[in-house]
């Protein structure tokens, strides 16, 4: 019966990938009930490019087009655009799922971090509240904090940036 119940798996698995494709999810779970003590639990997700999404804000080229000598500034104009881009900043620490964001533990408490602290690795830099559990995004590294790119009670998407550690 177990052997049964891994090929419906497989299928029910893979329906749900095909559902994550056609309508352009990120991410999706549920939970599968057999019995008292039998269910399946599965979270299908996908890894989107953030560059993708990046790639498009680089629109000097139209600005380029209307005069024949403009292309060679729009080069310049697309490295700018790059170095503005918190997401392509090598000390940058981005969101590892969809949620809210809090910068401190409760409202009324210190940040857990602050533009100009120095951080240790694995210290907390705030928390993404995802479905009811709070994850603590740890520092990558350590460094000074630059930025933080969120405010307290913002909601971001996988892979956006939350802030800069340098």
């Amino acid at each position: 019966m177990s052997k049964q119940n891994h090929d419906s798996d497989v299928a029910f698995i893979s329906a749900l990938a095909e559902l994550l494709r056609e309508n352009d999810l990120t991410e999706l779970e549920v939970m599968r009930e057999y019995g008292e003590d039998d269910s399946l639990n599965v979270r299908v997700s996908r890894q989107t490019q953030v560059v993708a999404a990046a790639a498009p804000v680089a629109v000097a080229a139209p600005a380029a087009a209307p005069v024949a000598a403009a292309p060679a500034a729009a080069p310049a104009a697309a490295p700018a655009a790059s170095e503005d881009d918190p997401a392509s900043h090598p000390g940058a620490v981005t969101s590892p799922m969809v949620g809210t964001v809090y910068l401190a533990p409760e409202p009324g408490a210190p940040a857990f971090a602050a533009v100009g602290q120095t951080v240790s690795e694995g210290d907390t830099l705030l928390i993404v509240e995802a479905m009811k559990t709070m994850n603590h995004i740890p520092a990558p590294k350590s460094g000074t904090v630059k930025r933080i790119l969120v405010g307290d009670g913002d909601t971001v998407e996988y892979g956006a940036p939350l802030a800069i550690i340098e």
